[in-house]
């Protein structure tokens, strides 16, 4: 018998199809490799796990634009016309507790022939979509045809993001240490620390959420909704493991 070789041991274990996790994440599928490794001088034996997760971030911001406008013979009556209701969209912006920081003004001011054009709109970013709602459903009920409340436009935050990315790569490495321990059980070992963790392959990809599938016949066209997007965070590792043997008696 030849001691100076290398002997190998495969294996691999398939998932439970469609397996959730907490938070949106999904187990897509995990492809197991376990190596035992000799030699003269290094007798050390490992466990190789790749490992790969998804998890799904639907976006945690929308931004709205409310314009006001008007047209006058100076410049006084119309920018006193325009600023009363430019002031009364922001009182209602803030006293539904949106941060000033949160809401941004431009004020355009030109001539056309004898009259004086102002134009004004208003950029509020919400975090709470109930409260976007409202603040749109007041603003139309108040100010009816002198303001014009823009489709709200759905997106995600860095932070969402980077955080998303994060749990990808982390529950990517928790199923395959999970793994890696069934298949150590399997060839009578006990899982060692880890030798290595190596994220080998990160994809994203966007879809949008049907909210308006429910639409009953014959009712009235509605408008189109806006579409809450989704965003999914995929991670594949690669984790490598020290193997102990169970019969080993500790000195």
């Amino acid at each position: 018998m030849n001691h100076d070789g290398q002997s190998r041991v495969f294996a691999a274990i398939l998932p439970a199809a469609g397996r959730e996790f907490p938070g949106n994440e999904r187990e897509q599928g995990l492809e197991v490799r376990a190596v035992h490794r000799q030699s003269p001088s290094n007798r050390a034996r490992e466990v190789q796990v790749t490992g790969t997760a998804e998890v799904c971030c639907p976006a945690d911001r929308v931004s709205v634009r409310v314009s006001v406008g008007n047209s006058k013979e100076s410049v006084n009556d119309v920018t006193n016309s325009v600023s009363r209701r430019l002031e009364y969209i922001l009182q209602a912006v803030r006293q539904h507790g949106v941060s000033d920081k949160d809401t941004s003004v431009r004020r355009f001011l030109h001539r056309e022939a004898e009259q004086y054009h102002l134009e004004a709109e208003v950029v509020v970013t919400f975090s709470d979509f109930d409260k976007m709602e409202r603040v749109c459903s007041v603003l139309l009920e108040k100010l009816d045809q002198s303001v014009c409340v823009g489709t709200p436009e759905f997106y995600h935050s860095a932070e969402s993001l980077s955080l998303m990315r994060r749990r990808a790569c982390v529950s990517a490495v928790e199923n395959a240490q999970q793994k890696a321990c069934e298949v150590s059980e399997l060839l009578g070992q006990t899982l060692g620390s880890p030798l290595l963790v190596r994220e080998e392959e990160t994809k994203e990809w966007r879809s949008e959420d049907e909210e308006d599938g429910g639409r009953c016949q014959g009712a009235a066209s509605l408008p189109h909704l806006p579409r809450r997007p989704t965003i999914t965070a995929s991670s594949r590792v690669s984790v490598s493991f020290g193997l102990r043997d169970k019969s080993r008696k500790k000195l």
